[in-house]
């Protein structure tokens, strides 16, 4: 009897388990992994269709499909899927501007027991021919530059040239030539008449000795074709100028100024947009000579700097008064503040301004009605 009820008893358990999981859905891919070969970039988005199969005995619903990179999107069956039904998950890969081997995933999230599913999808993009917008982005009137002029990191004491390429796309021969020029840059173009289709060269150089100025420094010269001068024509150079400590000896490093900062971020929290932020960044000379400021510098117009005094006395300080306006502004906020100093080991310290600027509810309804 006891031997009949153990049997009768276990046979309900396995009843039971097997009824239990028969009644979850349940997703089956046809594959996981597709390999689209070679892509031409200049064909567009590739597309592939994941299958699945529900092969439980529950309703499939795909609840979340997350792609690991903005260049892959999906879409999939929206509707649960019934017991014994296909859905699909179609990946579509964007390879514009992505040359090259790539490998990406999508996680497919159901109400499946697994809940989670990982595809994958790869190949290989063969980029388009360049065109001539492509090579020489810089459009003017008659020419198109390929390039402008950025000079990473110069020296005070250095001179650095950079060599810039051009073509005409004109119809007729041009004839380059530029229009207040700064001392510190000198201007080159071989030749200095070109045919239509025909490319030439800018060479720059760039004298950092007679800049007189240091940190970031921006130049727009005027491109004259022809002898005509249209505002819209810039060759744009830009460079950030250090100063040059390596000729001081090792006592005057042992002797030179340090720049000590009571903080170096300031976080205003929340205000209102068309209110102010103020703050003060006190600067402290630890050093055993005096400390000069070069040059304080905001990323913004927002942002308006001012030093108390320019040169610091050993063991003295001074402050560098920081405001920021929010009008226009809106969301998360940093601004940044560049302070150069003839502190040979800190020569340029970056101080930050964060925070948050909501808008008033007059302003908000303002927004709305401009929609």
């Amino acid at each position: 009897m006891k031997r009949f009820l153990f049997s009768i008893t276990t046979i309900l358990l396995a009843l039971t388990i097997s009824f239990g999981q028969q009644m979850n859905a349940n997703v089956s891919f046809e594959k996981l992994h597709h390999d689209y070969g070679q892509i031409n970039e200049e064909k567009g988005p590739a597309d592939y269709k994941f299958v699945f199969t529900n092969t439980g005995d529950k309703p499939l619903l795909i609840k979340n499909v997350k792609p690991s990179c903005g260049c892959t999107t999906s879409d999939y069956t929206k509707q649960p899927v019934p017991p014994g039904q296909k859905g699909f998950v179609t990946a579509r890969y964007e390879p514009k501007n992505r040359p090259g081997r790539f490998n990406k995933s999508i996680s497919v999230y159901t109400n499946s027991d697994n809940q989670k599913t990982l595809l994958r999808i790869s190949g290989e993009v063969i980029p388009r021919p360049k065109t001539i917008e492509d090579l020489f982005p810089f459009a003017m009137n008659r020419i198109r530059l390929a390039e402008n002029a950025a000079f990473t990191k110069v020296l005070n004491t250095a001179v650095k040239t950079k060599e810039i390429e051009f073509i005409n796309v004109s119809e007729e021969p041009v004839k380059i030539e530029f229009d207040k020029i700064p001392a510190y840059i000198t201007l080159k173009v071989i030749p200095s008449t070109i045919k239509p289709g025909e490319k030439g060269k800018i060479n720059i150089r760039f004298d950092a000795t007679k800049v007189n100025d240091f940190g970031f420094i921006y130049q727009k010269i005027i491109v004259k074709e022809n002898g005509e001068i249209n505002n819209k024509n810039y060759l744009k150079i830009s460079a950030h100028v250090y100063e040059d400590f390596s000729h001081l000896t090792e006592e005057e490093l042992a002797n030179a100024p340090v720049t000590s900062f009571d903080k170096r971020i300031y976080n205003f929290g929340i205000i209102k947009q068309g209110e102010l932020a103020k703050t003060t960044f006190v600067l402290k000379n630890t050093g055993k000579s005096d400390l000069i400021i070069r040059k304080t510098k905001a990323t913004c117009g927002c942002t308006i700097v001012q030093p108390e005094k320019k040169v610091i006395k050993p063991g003295e300080t001074t402050v560098i008064k920081a405001t920021f306006n929010s009008r226009g502004r809106k969301g998360k906020q940093t601004k940044n503040i560049t302070v150069t100093t003839n502190d040979p080991n800190n020569p340029v310290t970056t101080l930050k301004i964060t925070g948050t600027v909501n808008l008033t509810a007059e302003q908000k309804q303002k927004l709305e009605d401009t929609k």
